[in-house]
């Protein structure tokens, strides 16, 4: 499964279609016109991240050999709207069960959260636009085919996204190591959404003065934090525990 679209019209027809992508690459010294001048506007348009590298970058990535200096990682599978996520949690008349990443960027981390959101019963999935993975082909693997099922959103500005959950009446919890509140001592029977944080950053500053409480999982080793997978899934299955009690 590719998900890797080159060439310059290729590429404006993709933005054209408004095929879900995960961002764009573009040659450090092209001339920014004709089609090219397209690609950017729509690219803004679209809020997509569109990076400028060395054209021998573009060289090495090239499975056909002619990119023009142009190339497009599109999502292995489209994206949802986080609306449709909660509509479909109040169709079902449950509390909502939303996982919400701030800046995961490893595609086995994605994928392995996604297949444990699936495995928890969680309604779905919010990820960054920027300075994170998307849905790429390696995500679609790792999640062993949860992705058909988990609804992902992407939102550019997570703060904006956990400021309108609290508006809704819906708890947000970020999963943080340096908490005072043990995660199997919170209550997460109500409508909620927890936060992970990327990998080796944890989550950002705002995020966690945005939260409305932060839990921690104590570590009686030596190494004091878990993969961001595994924390996620560590604490989604809490999520689960206290909800069938």
């Amino acid at each position: 499964m590719s998900d890797l679209i080159e060439g310059r019209q290729p590429v404006l027809e993709c933005l054209k279609a408004q095929r879900p992508i995960n961002k764009i690459l573009l040659a450090k010294n092209i001339e920014r016109h004709g089609l090219i001048a397209q690609i950017l506007y729509l690219s803004k348009q679209s809020g997509l991240l569109v990076e400028f590298v060395d054209h021998r970058a573009l060289d090495r990535l090239s499975l056909s050999g002619r990119h023009q200096g142009v190339m497009a990682f599109t999502a292995a599978h489209k994206y949802t709207e986080i609306e449709d996520i909660l509509a479909a949690a109040h169709a079902k008349d449950q509390p909502l069960f939303l996982i919400l990443l701030d800046g995961i960027e490893d595609p086995n981390n994605l994928g392995a959260i996604i297949r444990t959101a699936d495995a928890a019963g969680a309604h779905g999935v919010v990820t960054l636009k920027h300075r994170a993975v998307g849905l790429t082909a390696a995500v679609a693997r790792s999640s062993a085919g949860a992705i058909e099922h988990v609804p992902v959103a992407r939102v550019t500005n997570l703060n904006d996204c956990i400021r309108k959950l609290k508006e809704q009446r819906i708890w947000v919890a970020g999963l943080d190591e340096q908490a005072e509140i043990e995660f199997t001592q919170a209550d997460f029977k109500l409508p909620l959404a927890l936060v992970v944080g990327g990998e080796g950053k944890g989550l950002s500053r705002l995020v966690k003065e945005n939260c409305d409480f932060l839990v921690k999982i104590d570590m009686a080793g030596k190494i004091n934090s878990l993969n961001a997978s595994v924390a996620a899934a560590v604490v989604m299955y809490e999520v689960v525990r206290q909800r069938k009690s």
